[in-house]
């Protein structure tokens, strides 16, 4: 069900292949949108411990921001390994397909899109009072270029069903941020 869109799968498909009954399925949920929003609270409590294993060490801001990215390139070549497929990002991917059809989707993930804009632009910040990056780069349109140059290269990486895509995004951010000390990921 992971290849299949949202909006094709139903409750009946869905406990069928869960091996649940209907009625079990609606004593836990009012709705398919109910469990969609507890997949994605749940998504993002796992997905948020990476980020903050990531981010909450003793280091230098760009080795903070290097080690996130990373981490999360790791997570999709783990993905394709183990399953021989780019899976991309549940919420970019909901996202494409909900924006338009489901508000208390789209609200979500408006929210779980903005914690990580803001996780990115304290790093940035950080780079900033280091003299990592320039100033103007310590913002919040910057830390959203990031985050959306990453979505995007997760969405090649998916087309191509590739996570070697993805090997030179840290290589892209530093131009994206100006950084000034060359790093390289790892």
């Amino acid at each position: 069900m992971q290849h299949r869109a949202y909006g094709s799968l139903g409750v009946a498909e869905i406990c069928t292949r869960a091996d649940v009954r209907k009625g079990s399925f609606y004593h836990f949920f009012e709705s398919k949108q109910a469990l969609t929003l507890a997949t994605i609270d749940a998504h993002w409590q796992a997905e948020g411990a990476l980020w903050d294993a990531a981010l909450d060490v003793e280091a230098p801001a760009l080795t903070r921001l290097g080690r996130l990215l990373a981490t999360l390139i790791a997570e999709q070549h783990r993905a394709h390994r183990r399953t021989g497929v780019v899976h991309g990002c549940l919420y970019a991917n909901l996202a494409l397909e909900l924006s338009t059809q489901d508000r208390l989707v789209q609200t979500r993930l408006e929210e779980i899109f903005n914690e990580q804009i803001a996780l990115v632009q304290a790093v940035l910040e950080d780079a900033g009072a280091e003299h990592a990056v320039p100033p103007e780069s310590a913002d919040r349109a910057t830390a959203r270029a990031v985050l959306a140059q990453y979505e995007g290269i997760v969405m090649f990486a998916k087309l191509a069903n590739d996570p070697a895509v993805l090997d030179d995004i840290w290589e892209q951010t530093m131009r994206i941020i100006g950084a000034k000390i060359p790093l390289t990921l790892g």
